[in-house]
């Protein structure tokens, strides 16, 4: 008789239970893992809304080698891993170690879940700075948007401007080094360039331009997920300037004001990673660069028992109960 494990499984909209399942059986080429956290992810809270019985979630681990396949190389058992594939929330996954990393001793597993890391890394190395010091903003100060502070200050940006709806976003936003932070309705109008903004236009090239190239912020990232907040981050930003999209836009068309995004001339770049083997890799940096103390961001995520899922999720919906990022273990 196998082997069983726990997973957790939808059972309707918004609800959830841990069901018994067959231990994953492996081949040569990979490793069975024993998961110790596996991180909640915004990105799959529409899944969770929509409730496809049978449905599995998870993708963001941290666990122990126990078993490898004959072929494996450079791990052993009972090394702590993370990285991407296998799935989440159950005890054993199977991965191919090529999309693995090791966690160093000096992390936390709660501060070592790279999946996500990952995806901040990516989406700022697609905003490079230009000049040490140069000025950027963050619209949306959740998980995404206070690691992605922390490395924008890393990478050497100087005034870093933080911008939620939340006014305790804005003061976890202040300890991973926003120089400023804004509710919407507080941001400087100077900080603002839209046509309302800007005045009279003109497309005839006898001037220079000059206002729209001093108005507004040369670049911004967006990781709110949502219609406003997309439509605010576009209406901050600064003529010939970088939009980073890094929200996920994952419940619904939207609708921009493209018209002024054309005629700011602005660069929309989205931050979201596709390539699996390019973000495995980004997986492996993400460790040292936290072991090296180069990014600081640690202890963000709260650990949770499974079974308590949908009363995570809706805290995460809803933002309640001071809720950053979690994590679960069975």
């Amino acid at each position: 008789m196998k082997k069983t494990m726990k997973k957790l499984i939808m059972t309707g909209p918004c609800q959830t239970a841990i069901t018994q399942i067959p231990i994953p059986e492996f081949d040569d080429d990979h490793m069975l893992v024993k998961v110790t956290l596996t991180g909640m992810c915004h990105s799959e809270l529409q899944t969770w809304r929509e409730g496809h019985v049978g449905h599995g979630l998870g993708h963001e681990t941290v666990g122990v080698v126990e078993k490898l396949g004959a072929n494996v190389k450079g791990f052993k058992v009972g090394d702590r891993v993370t990285g991407l594939g296998g799935g989440g929330y159950k005890e054993y996954i199977v991965v191919n170690p090529k999309k693995m990393a090791h966690v160093p001793d000096s992390l936390k597993d709660e501060d070592a879940l790279s999946e996500p890391l990952a995806c901040l890394l990516s989406a700022a190395m697609k905003l490079p700075i230009q000049t040490l010091g140069d000025r950027i903003a963050v619209v949306g100060c959740g998980y995404m948007g206070l690691g992605t502070i922390a490395l924008f200050k890393a990478m050497g940006y100087g005034d870093i401007i933080a911008i939620d709806k939340r006014p305790e976003a804005l003061e976890n936003a202040k300890k991973f080094g926003a120089t400023e932070t804004y509710l919407p309705e507080e941001i400087p109008l100077p900080y603002f360039l839209t046509f309302e903004t800007m005045g009279k236009i003109s497309l005839t090239r006898d001037g220079d331009n000059y206002d729209i190239l001093t108005g507004g912020i040369p670049t911004v990232m967006e990781f709110t997920g949502t219609e406003d907040g997309l439509r605010l981050a576009g209406d901050l930003v600064q003529g010939h300037g970088r939009l980073g999209i890094g929200g996920y836009h994952n419940d619904g068309p939207r609708n921009i004001d493209y018209k002024l995004w054309n005629f700011k001339a602005i660069t929309t770049v989205n931050c979201h990673e596709r390539r699996v083997d390019y973000e495995a890799g980004l997986c492996r940096r993400c460790m040292e660069l936290l072991d090296k103390g180069i990014w600081q961001f640690k202890g963000v995520t709260k650990i949770y028992d499974v079974a308590d899922f949908d009363k995570v999720s809706r805290m995460m919906e809803n933002h309640t109960d001071g809720y950053i990022k979690g994590a679960f273990k069975f």
